[in-house]
């Protein structure tokens, strides 16, 4: 399974996204696009969201910390 998350070392909801991956035990790519210009224009075709998070999970994006759509994409109840 691939898990990529593009953040920012500030930002609340990345830092709550990525705390729900480590709780499910989900193991993650953390793309830091503050710092990371390219990653930030990857991001940015892939879902079309300037605003992070921004999570690609196996190809299908899911923008900004939806818990419900994230557990739907990696299948936890």
């Amino acid at each position: 399974m691939g898990v990529r998350i593009y953040s920012t070392p500030m930002c609340p909801y990345c830092i709550m996204a990525k705390a729900f991956l480590k709780q499910n035990g989900i193991r993650f790519e953390e793309i830091d696009v503050s710092k990371d210009r390219k990653a930030a224009i990857e991001m940015f075709e892939k879902s079309g969201q300037t605003g992070v998070p921004v999570l690609d999970i196996n190809g299908k994006i899911v923008t900004g910390f939806d818990k419900e759509a994230i557990k739907k994409e990696l299948k936890i109840k």
